[in-house]
C-alpha cells in the first residue's frame, strides 16, 4: 500500500479504495468496521474499532476514502488500525482509477491478441465460436477481474489470467504434438467467460459481490450454458460444443473444488492443470513480493495455509511475459 509514513512507529495516512467493508460486533460487544483496503500497490486488512456512524460516517465498498492509522503485524500479515477516516472531498482531486490495481498489460492489447489467435484457428468451427463469444463480451472483458479476493482480482485480471493460460498451452502443444491445439486454446480462452455474470463489478474493475446467478449456478455451469447457446446460434456441431462444455465444467479438477465432472480427456486435464498453475503462481508471487528477503509469509488460505519462503534470488516485481 502506498501510504505516507508519518513517523517511525508505523503511523501512516493516505487515500485508498474500499474493496470490502463489514460492520461487526466484538466479543466485548463493541461495534467495529472490518475493511479490506487497496490501491495500485496492493491491499491491506484494516479495523476501525469503536465505530460510531455519527462520528466516523458510513462507508460502502468501492468508495475512495482517506485514512490515518498504525500498521502492525497480525498473524504474519500487515494490518491497519484506523484512527481517522473520512470520505474524499472534491478539493482532494482524486481519480478513482489511480487507486485500482490493474493488469500489467494493456487490456485492448490482450483482447486483440486472443481474438487474433482464435481468428486464425485451423478449426473454423472453434474459430467462429470463440471469436463470436469474445466479440459479444468485449466491453466487459476490457476491465473485468478474474476473482473477488484471490488470484488476478485486479482490473483487467480476467484477460491477463486467460492470456497467461493460453501462452502456457501454446508451449505445451509444442512439447506434446498429439494435443489438439485448437481445442485446448478454445477451452483456455472460454473457460472463465461466465465470470462476467458471476460477479457484480464496478466500472473501476473492483468486484462488489456475487450476482444471484453467480451464487446459484457459478461460472462453470454458466460457462457451459453460454457455449451451448452460442453453438446453437452458430450451428456448431454438437460434438465440438460438448467437448468445450466438458472442459469448462471440469476445469476445477475435482468436485470438492467446484468441478461438475472430472476431466475426461487430455485437453480437459491440461486446462485444469494450467488453470491451477497460473492461479497458484500468481498467489505465490504476490505473497512473496510483499515479504522481506529470507523471511516467510503469513499463512495463505489459497495455498492450503502454507507459509512461503522468500529466497530473494529473483525479482518478484517482474510480471509474466505474455508478448
Amino acid at each position: 500500500m502506498n501510504f505516507k509514513a508519518l513517523d517511525n512507529k508505523g503511523t501512516v495516512d493516505g487515500f485508498c479504495l474500499i474493496k470490502t467493508v463489514d460492520k461487526k460486533v466484538s466479543s466485548k460487544g463493541d461495534t467495529y468496521l472490518d475493511l479490506l483496503l487497496s490501491d495500485k500497490d496492493g491491499e491491506i486488512v484494516a479495523k476501525l474499532w469503536s465505530y460510531n456512524p455519527d462520528l466516523h460516517g458510513e462507508y460502502e465498498a468501492n468508495q475512495i476514502i482517506k485514512v490515518r492509522g498504525t500498521i502492525s503485524v497480525y498473524n504474519g500479515s500487515d494490518q491497519l488500525r484506523i484512527d481517522r477516516i473520512r470520505h474524499t472531498l472534491e478539493s482532494d482531486g482524486i481519480n478513482p482509477n489511480d487507486y485500482v490495481k490493474t493488469a500489467e498489460y494493456d487490456a485492448t492489447q490482450m483482447y486483440n491478441e486472443l481474438y487474433t489467435l482464435a481468428e486464425n484457428f485451423t478449426d473454423k468451427d472453434f474459430s467462429r465460436l470463440v471469436t463470436y463469444m469474445l466479440a459479444q463480451n468485449k466491453e466487459a472483458l476490457l476491465y473485468w477481474p478474474a476473482a473477488f479476493k484471490l488470484h488476478h482480482a485486479i482490473r483487467g485480471g480476467l484477460l491477463m489470467h486467460t492470456l497467461s493460460i493460453v501462452r502456457l498451452a501454446e508451449r505445451v502443444c509444442e512439447i506434446y504434438p498429439f494435443v489438439d491445439k485448437c481445442l485446448l486454446l478454445s477451452g483456455a480462452i472460454l473457460h472463465d467467460i461466465a465470470k462476467l455474470t458471476e460477479f457484480t463489478v464496478a466500472e473501476t474493475g473492483v468486484v462488489t459481490g456475487y450476482s444471484v446467478r453467480g451464487n446459484l449456478l457459478g461460472h462453470l455451469t454458466e460457462g457451459a450454458i453460454a457455449v451451448r447457446k452460442a453453438s446453437e446460434q452458430l450451428d456448431i456441431p454438437m460434438e465440438k460444443s460438448m467437448l468445450l462444455e466438458h472442459m469448462i465444467l471440469s476445469h476445477h479438477g475435482e468436485p470438492e473444488f467446484g468441478a461438475a465432472v472430472r476431466p475426461a480427456f487430455i485437453e480437459a486435464e491440461l486446462l485444469s492443470e494450467l488453470d491451477l498453475m497460473d492461479a497458484r503462481v500468481y498467489e505465490m508471487r504476490e505473497a512473496v513480493e510483499n515479504c522481506e528477503a529470507n523471511g516467510f509469509t503469513g499463512k495463505l488460505w489459497a495455498m492450503d495455509n502454507r507459509k512461503l519462503y522468500n529466497h530473494s534470488r529473483t525479482d518478484m516485481t517482474i510480471g509474466p511475459k505474455l508478448f
